[in-house]
């Protein structure tokens, strides 16, 4: 699967030459979370720790933080790994996350076009990102600059529905139809067949259970932050965040989340 669809090898300034001038756009709504980007740092989940026993990288690896947002995951990477380099597209997340996690090397750049060479990292995580990449172009993008045997870890948060969540039923039923408005996410092919593009070996998966706690105004701005309700016009935002605001009462919420990975191994 590798053959000419793979870049030819490029160092890393030839790289940045060549490819940060002409970024490939960013997918519209994506940008959208640049409007909410001091929203999305603030209540946004992390990552435990913990997700990272479930792979095969090594506390000496190279690894890539790719589509890295303001750095929810690559804080977590920096206390793991002994070098980390997180490529953000959007200015504003990137000031955040440059602002941070300030030890980390931080690039401009996309999946479609990393502005490293060739089997140059031990690790590429996407981290709530995943769906937003053009995956033709991405997946043998990443495989380029993973080393044979490298990992590629797909990162999400989700909930966990084994547990009872808090918030008011009201108040999660008005997302839920928020969200079949406008996200694409579930219009994504399986993300096993999309890693196939690329020379990957099967995927394994496992997750870590965790909590994400916010007060009333946290999870607003929480709200705020998802692409699709910060992709709203001002008005339709303004109304869609008065109507969240009276079904949600006074009081903290520690909402049951898992924190889910998906891997394959670099052939």
């Amino acid at each position: 699967m590798e053959g000419a669809s793979l870049n030819p090898r490029r160092t890393p300034e030839q790289v940045r030459a060549e490819d940060l001038n002409t970024l490939v756009p960013v997918i519209d709504p994506a940008r959208s979370f640049d409007l909410a980007a001091e929203e999305y740092e603030a209540t946004r989940p992390s990552y435990p720790d913990e997700l990272l026993d479930l792979l095969p990288v090594a506390s000496d690896a190279t690894v890539l933080d790719l589509g890295a947002g303001t750095g929810k995951l690559t804080r977590v990477l920096a206390r793991r790994y002994a070098r980390v380099i997180a490529v953000e597209p959007l200015d504003g997340m990137r000031g955040i996350l440059e602002r941070v996690v300030p030890d980390v090397e931080v690039l401009a750049g996309t999946a479609e076009q990393i502005p490293l060479a060739d089997a140059s990292v031990d690790a590429v995580f996407a981290a709530q990102a995943f769906h937003w990449f053009d995956h033709d172009r991405a997946v043998p993008e990443i495989a380029r600059v993973l080393r044979p045997g490298g990992v590629l870890a797909l990162v999400w948060n989700g909930p966990d529905e084994s547990r009872p969540n808090p918030l008011p039923p009201g108040y999660l039923d008005y997302l839920r139809g928020l969200r079949r408005e406008r996200s694409t996410f579930d219009e994504t092919p399986a993300w096993r067949e999309l890693i196939a593009i690329g020379p990957f070996g099967e995927p394994q998966e496992g997750a870590v259970p965790h909590d994400h706690v916010l007060d009333r105004a946290g999870q607003l701005d929480n709200a705020r932050s998802v692409s699709w309700i910060a992709s709203r016009d001002d008005d339709d935002k303004a109304r869609v965040l008065s109507r969240l605001g009276e079904l949600l009462p006074e009081g903290t919420y520690a909402s049951p989340n898992l924190a889910n990975v998906l891997w394959a191994l670099r052939s």
